[in-house]
Order: C-alpha cells, then sequence, then structure tokens
C-alpha cells in the first residue's frame, strides 16, 4: 500500500511507501491527515497506518516543468488505446502490443515532442511506416496535445476512495474523473 503526501497547502504532491511515510510522521516532518488498515506497530510505538500524510512545511513546487514523452505516460494520455484503429490492449492479437507513433517520423524530421507522438498499435505502427499520416491515409481518431502535468503525474498512480478525496478537493470533480477514466 501506499501512501498519499500533500504539502502543507493540503495540494497533492506524490505517492510515497508507507514505510517512508511512517519516518516522516516520526521525524515530524509530517502529519496523518488520514489512516486506513491495521495500525503499525514497534517494540515502543504504535501509529496508525498512513493513507494521507500532510508535510509540515510547505515545499515549493515548479509549475512549469515539462515531463518527458514517457510510454506509460504517453499510452495513459491516450486511453490505453489505438489512436489509428481504436482498438485497446485487451483487443490486440497474442503477438500485437501498443507502441510508439511519430506523426512526422524522426526520420523526416520529426521530434519526441507531446504533439508529435501518439499511441499506435503495432499493426497501424507498421502499416503507417515512414509515411505521413496523410500519406498513409491514416488519420488520428484525435490529434496529439501536451497533457496537464497533474494528469501525468496521477494517471499511473492507484488511488484509494480516501486518497482521491483529496485530489477532488484540490484539483476539482472534473480532474479527478478524467483520473479515474485512465
Amino acid at each position: 500500500m501506499r501512501c498519499l503526501a500533500l504539502n502543507a497547502s493540503f495540494e497533492p504532491l506524490t505517492m510515497v511507501p508507507v514505510r517512508r511515510a511512517l519516518r516522516l510522521v516520526i521525524d515530524r516532518k509530517a502529519e496523518i491527515v488520514e489512516s486506513e488498515g491495521q495500525p503499525v506497530r514497534s517494540e515502543r510505538l504504535e501509529l496508525p497506518r498512513p493513507a494521507v500524510i500532510r508535510l509540515v512545511k510547505f515545499v515549493h513546487v515548479p509549475r512549469r516543468f515539462r515531463r518527458q514523452v514517457t510510454n506509460t505516460f504517453l499510452f495513459a494520455r491516450d486511453d490505453y488505446r489505438c489512436q489509428f484503429c481504436g482498438r485497446t490492449q485487451r483487443d490486440l492479437r497474442p503477438r500485437e502490443c501498443l507502441t510508439r507513433d511519430h506523426l512526422v517520423p524522426l526520420s523526416r524530421g520529426g521530434t519526441n515532442g507531446w504533439t508529435n507522438v501518439l499511441t499506435a498499435c503495432s499493426g497501424c505502427n507498421t502499416r503507417k511506416g515512414n509515411l505521413l499520416p496523410e500519406e498513409a491515409g491514416m488519420q488520428p481518431l484525435r490529434p496529439p496535445f501536451e497533457p496537464h502535468f497533474v494528469h501525468l503525474a496521477w494517471a499511473v498512480r492507484r488511488l484509494t476512495l480516501t486518497q482521491s478525496k483529496y485530489i477532488r478537493l484540490f484539483y476539482g470533480a472534473d480532474v479527478l474523473a478524467t483520473l479515474e477514466a485512465l
């Protein structure tokens, strides 16, 4: 189980292992906001098992950082769906898989930026090959875009109901619904 770490302002920061969360609480760098499950016991100490902690001191988080494109984040952005044929990982045949496709191929001057890459099944990626979408007669279901950092940061994490209420509280129900859909 992992623990949601909040900034002093209650802004969700990241997920941390329970062991790390307990260390922060014991060192008085954080406090337990919500707990779930059996308490954690040692020889001299018993603490509630943290599900959500809040840092005591505010940590500045720069807002204008750009996440590199990784397949994990790319597939999450594209709902784990081929952007040419619409099939998901479950719909693919045994030897097929989801891959990264470049709208403008790297060999033709394309980049690895968010607005040039999308998720494609291996069949569609092979069929498109080194061509532009217009040349291959294959248009993506939706144009690629650079997602908001909140979606990237939380798209690949599993949140409990207790933890998700803090995402809703800080970012709103629409962001939480988007993350739950991923």
